[in-house]
């Protein structure tokens, strides 16, 4: 704490890279600092400047008041500073004649270009950047709204030869902005431990470093200097991390994957990814660790750990769209949020208001941006929106079925993206993850019907005839009724699924939406394989009559998947497989 509070009070005291001024002062290098942040939303501004006593002021001020008041208000505190470094030496000067009362200094504001601003400008308008502060004889430069750091984090494990993303938070900053310089620690002679703390910059410069085998057992410091882009910056903070860096797994199964997707796709066509990551809230449970993945190594199914792997393996596929399921809240805040905007990609988030998880949609920021996103909980979709109306109605007739639709917390995630180079492109891009019960197809069918419906208003009433690329988990292999509705546009009243649980839940209805869409990674023999099952779950439905396929990247080998028996594993961190494919506009 102390620590921190030492490196705040030098960053006021000291100087950024400052603008030109006026003011008839001495040059920016000389001059303290006087830090205003002012934002329109907020009614107060906050100003921060160091007294010539060495005492901090922190003042809040009502942005519509007028500046002269402000100014009053600095006097004051100067003088009472003055005043107390005045009673400190009172004995000393009692004995050499009356102590004089502390002075009022004079305090005054000129603009950059050294007029003096009235006192009955509002504090909003009159306190900008270059303008100077006068205390007496101190002048002060002003910053206002200085790029700032917020937070500054390492993660948790570190592994070698897998990149180390810290999370950036910033005000009037941006992470692609900021400096970064990192650094191991000294390894000490002899392999003795180190008498004091010695730190080695290394050779990178950039927002993410990978360690190599060599830091094996070192720890690493970061130093961030966050930047706006306009040759800003402010104060620098660093970091340590919590451990050193440990040894990696070795070969990982997306590692040969990796090879087909060394390169962004160019602008003509689309890389996507489908990948259900494994919660953490169902990972880290007795039942998993003892019932579902006894084969797994406890460290192996560890947040932390998992989330190297998963760093690695995503920002390897060099994606422009990656659709994810289950995904933790606080490991899309605090882990694949920040790594994957170090690589380009900007994050969605929607979660299941019942769980801890949802869902996270990624899109290159280079290639796409968004128009607007129409994410909705079936459950809650189905009751309110007029959309739904009709299969409403049908489902009350099945009243035990349509308590456990409404009891499901799946959500359906839905953005629409614009082409950054041909605006004429857009997608209408749709992530879900179904209702897991093996007996549950009648279940799905539901949800599969809210869904294309839902997908159907997006892609055909809002944005008319734009292209349908739908991912997801939707624990259905190839020979379900949801696989076939999706397929081939319709599902029978007599389909197998509809008594998926026995006639006591029968729900016969016939349904069909106008899509016509393809599995573009096929029917692979297994997507999810753990120890008890394997089969196809997780598939990306493309619109055929807009998008084609490119490429497929193959899955990882049948002996690269069991080499620890199932998955996850040591090197693997989820108990699905990621689908990958290039697409492209015909």
């Amino acid at each position: 704490m102390w620590r921190r509070l030492r490196s705040a009070l030098r960053s006021l005291r000291g100087s950024s890279a400052a603008p030109s001024h006026g003011g008839g002062g001495r040059p920016p290098a000389a001059m303290e600092r006087a830090v205003v942040r002012c934002v329109p939303s907020e009614p107060k501004l906050s100003l921060r400047f160091v007294l010539p006593d060495g005492s901090a002021r922190h003042m809040q001020r009502d942005q519509a008041e007028p500046l002269g008041r402000a100014l009053a208000r600095i006097a004051t505190n100067a003088a009472k500073g003055h005043g107390k470094v005045g009673k400190k030496s009172k004995k000393a000067r009692a004995e050499g004649g009356a102590e004089d009362e502390p002075a009022v200094p004079a305090v005054r504001l000129f603009s950059r270009d050294g007029a003096a601003v009235a006192e009955e400008v509002p504090n909003a308008a009159a306190w900008q950047d270059g303008a100077v502060l006068h205390i007496g004889d101190t002048r002060y430069l002003v910053e206002r709204n200085p790029p700032a750091l917020t937070e500054l984090r390492l993660p948790r494990s570190l592994l070698a030869g897998f990149p180390v993303c810290p999370k950036v938070s910033a005000e009037f900053a941006a992470p692609q902005h900021c400096l970064f310089r990192w650094f191991r620690e000294q390894r000490p002679a002899g392999g003795g431990e180190a008498a004091g703390e010695a730190w080695v910059e290394t050779a990178a410069a950039e927002r993410v470093f990978t360690p190599s085998n060599a830091l094996v057992g070192l720890r690493l410091k970061l130093r961030c200097t966050p930047g706006d882009g306009e040759q800003r910056y402010g104060p620098a903070l660093e970091v340590e991390s919590s451990g050193p860096v440990e040894a990696g797994p070795g070969a990982c199964t997306f590692d040969a994957r990796h090879l087909y997707t060394k390169k962004v796709c160019g602008h003509g066509s689309v890389r996507a990814v489908s990948y259900n990551i494994l919660a953490d809230t169902y990972a880290q449970t007795e039942f998993s660790r003892t019932v579902l993945y006894p084969y797994c190594a406890p460290y192996a199914l560890e947040i932390d750990y998992r989330q190297n792997l998963l760093k690695k393996e995503l920002a390897g596929y060099s994606a422009d769209l990656i659709c994810l399921q289950e995904v933790d809240k606080s490991v899309f805040v605090d882990s694949l949020a920040p790594a994957l905007d170090a690589f380009g990609l900007e994050g969605l988030f929607k979660i299941k208001e019942k769980q801890h998880e949802g869902l996270a949609t990624f899109y290159r920021r280079d290639k796409f941006s968004l128009l607007s996103q129409h994410d909705i909980a079936f459950s809650e979709a189905l009751l309110s929106e007029p959309l739904h109306k009709e299969l409403c109605e049908q489902l009350a007739k099945y009243p035990v079925v349509q308590e456990k639709v409404l009891q499901r917390s799946s959500v359906l995630q839905v953005s629409v993206l614009q082409s950054t180079t041909d605006p004429s492109r857009k997608l209408c891009v749709a992530n879900t993850h179904l209702y897991w019960h093996p007996k549950g197809g009648n279940i799905r069918l539901i949800q599969i019907a809210v869904a294309m419906s839902h997908i159907q208003h997006v892609a055909c009433d809002l944005y008319p005839r734009i292209p349908v690329i739908f991912c997801g988990d939707f624990n259905s292999t190839p020979s379900s009724g949801a696989y076939s509705f999706i397929s081939s546009g319709g599902i029978a009243e007599d389909h197998e699924d509809w008594v998926s649980n026995g006639e006591e839940e029968r729900c016969s209805m016939s349904l069909s939406h106008p899509f016509k869409l393809l599995s573009a990674c096929g029917e692979p023999a297994y997507t999810n394989y753990v120890g008890g099952f394997h089969g196809c779950l997780d598939y990306i439905f493309i619109d055929r009559n807009a998008l084609e396929v490119e490429q497929v990247i193959p899955l990882p080998s049948h002996e690269e998947i069991t080499t620890h028996q199932a998955l996850p594993s040591v090197s693997h961190p989820s108990d699905h497989i990621a689908l990958i494919c290039d697409l492209k506009w015909k």
